[in-house]
């Protein structure tokens, strides 16, 4: 094969259709757009216009809300923490907070704050700051001997108060 052999698959490129060029084209005189009205014209979108039906938008039935301030959280398992001490990318002597997980690369960024999870499993020993945490979470960390505080108070403790 030479530089000057090489074509495309046959159909990959499909000449355009020219309309508007007499009857014998097929797409003469109106150019396929029917008799006047707006959509004879140029610039017309009417994305979900149905003309006078309801609309399918309208139709569906709509639940639910999502509130406009709610918080995000970078969520990190228990099994990430242990395979970055493992790594030596973290150091489990010193004490682990939002800071140092972004720093040593376990997160990207914090967000509203860091929740730790308990899927996987830890033996390191760790002493946690996180804003949040699952009660598995908290119960893996404590077994395996680490401490483990959450800054932000928990949903029930707050309708509490």
């Amino acid at each position: 094969m030479k530089l000057h052999e090489i074509r495309d698959n046959e159909g990959a490129n499909r000449k355009k259709k020219r309309v508007a060029r007499g009857p014998g084209s097929g797409k003469g005189k109106m150019a396929g757009r029917g008799i006047k009205g707006q959509t004879s014209r140029s610039g017309v979108a009417l994305n979900g216009y149905e003309g006078g039906q309801m609309p399918l938008y309208r139709r569906l039935p709509k639940r639910g809300f999502t509130a406009p301030n709610a918080k995000k959280f970078a969520v990190i398992n228990l099994g990430q923490l242990q395979s970055f001490v493992d790594a030596g990318k973290l150091d489990a002597s010193a004490a682990v907070n939002e800071d140092t997980l972004v720093a040593s690369g376990v997160i990207r960024r914090k967000l509203d704050g860091v929740r730790l999870l308990g899927k996987g499993e830890l033996k390191a020993k760790l002493d946690l700051t996180v804003a949040g945490a699952s009660k598995s979470a908290i119960e893996a960390v404590e077994k395996a001997g680490g401490k483990i505080t959450v800054t932000t108070p928990a949903r029930e403790e707050a309708a509490a108060e």
